[in-house]
């Protein structure tokens, strides 16, 4: 293969094309190197869904594929290399009709300007290829990433609901010969004026390559870095990519911990994480959307140490810790310990995270995790808390509370536990407590809301926390809609 060129494949044909800037975006290249304008640009940050996409690749057994969606605004093209890309575009069937989801898009009525359509299908299309019989619940989940600024769900729901009566003409064997045939042996390295791209395959290259150039950008999913060069118009010298890393890529039960790579994504570590804690279940089906979550990583969402970070409570109060590489040193640091102030972090020079471990359920824990923000679905929290309780009869043997979007970090709150621990599971404790987050806490205002609403609003979810404990709330969010 040349220098600085990638292989993937494109609606079912091979392309191999030269890579001059590495952090060219997925978007940019179809739009405007290949004139295929199907895929819209609406926000250019990963919010609205115009420019979804579906990728495929060849799955952790080695011998079956996966589809997911993502954001093609704020992928770099590099991160292509030897996987699929799947355009609305490359829909149609061999004689060139609709695929099922358009023609159920046309028959129900289901774009108005049309500008969202493409990236609709596309998330409709994803679904369509792996659940057979979505139910409502999961077909808006599934478009919970896409934005119709003319109001025209129900009768994309309603496209939703009958676009299995009819078949495609998908041939999975034909997909994964033709991301064999554009497999890469080994690491990937591109250079063009001074830019560099670098991805390497297993974590002993990754360590060389990042003590060689310690002022390097990580990137894994790109769902934050991206933005640096789509908003912020950052030229980045020199990335290094996780999404090669076959050790950073590993997730695997262990006698006492979930082990998750440090580049697993949101989507794959949310059901491991689900699998041990069922009821977080509305957290991460409420963090951002689903190409946010397929693209983005847990490893990045915790090394970059976002206040508004929503997966950090939980596995603060879960004990979650960090195994952090240097070369071939590791350390591990619990994940209170992590964070100094707003995005500092105890990361040293040329160190990264190698792995997060989240301890195993256990018998008489519960564990719980509040989002309030100003819309269900993709929307960045006024406030974020978990908690984790473990009870002796009436009395609190260990509680433990974090919350996110308060302050300056994620942290525990410290004084709310004191009181908590060792004291009776009743309302006037909990009442002590909501006053002591007081103490705790010093909340900021901004858009999303002011301090004062803050405040009230962690106390508050404190309260229905020992509510739900004691079942005396059963409704969820779901029961009253989104």
């Amino acid at each position: 293969m040349p220098a600085n060129t990638i292989r993937f494949v494109l609606n079912g044909n091979p392309v191999e094309t030269a890579v001059a800037d590495p952090t060219r975006t997925v978007l940019q290249f179809l739009r405007e190197d290949l004139r295929m304008t199907g895929t819209k640009e609406g926000c250019a940050e990963g919010d609205c869904g115009a420019c979804t996409v579906a990728v495929v690749e060849i799955d952790r057994s080695g011998n079956h594929i996966e589809l997911k969606t993502i954001n093609s605004c704020i992928q770099f093209l590099p991160t292509l290399d030897g996987k699929e890309l799947i355009t609305v575009e490359g829909l149609h069937g061999k004689d060139g009709q609709l695929h099922p989801v358009q023609q159920a898009m046309v028959d129900q009525h289901g774009s108005q300007c049309g500008f969202c359509t493409p990236g609709f299908v596309m998330s409709l299309y994803v679904l369509y290829r792996t659940n057979p019989k979505p139910s409502r619940r999961e077909i808006d989940d599934a478009l919970a990433g896409n934005l119709c600024r003319c109001t025209g769900y129900r009768p994309i729901i309603a496209a939703a609901q009958v676009m299995h009566k009819q078949d495609d003409d998908w041939n999975s064997q034909q997909h994964l010969d033709a991301l064999c045939a554009v497999r890469r042996e080994g690491d990937l390295a591109l250079e063009n004026n001074g830019r560099r791209f670098f991805a390497p395959q297993d974590i002993a290259a990754f360590a060389r390559v990042y003590e060689q150039y310690p002022e390097a950008t990580i990137l894994a999913g790109g769902t934050d870095i991206g933005l640096w060069v789509t908003k912020q118009h950052r030229e980045l010298a020199t990335v290094i990519y996780t999404g090669r890393v076959a050790e950073l890529l590993d997730l695997h039960t262990s006698a006492s911990h979930l082990e998750i790579g440090g580049a697993v994504s949101i989507t794959e570590a949310s059901a491991a994480i689900l699998g041990q804690y069922p009821d977080l279940d509305e957290l991460f089906r409420r963090f951002a959307s689903p190409p946010i979550r397929n693209a983005g990583t847990l490893g990045g969402n915790v090394a970059n140490g976002s206040p508004i970070g929503d997966s950090m409570p939980a596995l603060m109060v879960l004990g979650a810790s960090l195994v952090l590489r240097r070369g071939d040193q590791e350390r591990e640091l619990g994940l209170d310990e992590f964070y100094h102030d707003y995005q500092v972090n105890d990361l040293q020079s040329g160190e990264f995270v190698a792995c997060i471990r989240v301890p195993l359920a256990r018998k008489g824990l519960r564990v719980a995790s509040h989002k309030w923000s100003k819309r269900f679905d993709q929307d960045i929290s006024a406030v974020c808390t978990a908690y984790s309780l473990e009870l002796d009869g009436e009395t609190v043997t260990r509680f433990r509370m974090a919350c996110g979007g308060l302050a300056a970090t994620i942290r525990h709150a410290e004084r709310c536990e004191q009181v908590i621990n060792d004291a009776p599971w009743t309302a006037e404790t909990i009442e002590r407590a909501c006053a002591a987050l007081a103490e705790d806490f010093a909340p900021i205002s901004d858009m999303r809301a002011s301090a004062d609403i803050r405040l009230v609003a962690v106390q508050n979810l404190l309260r229905r926390f020992w509510m739900e404990s004691r079942g005396e709330v059963e409704e969820t969010v779901y029961t009253y809609g989104r």
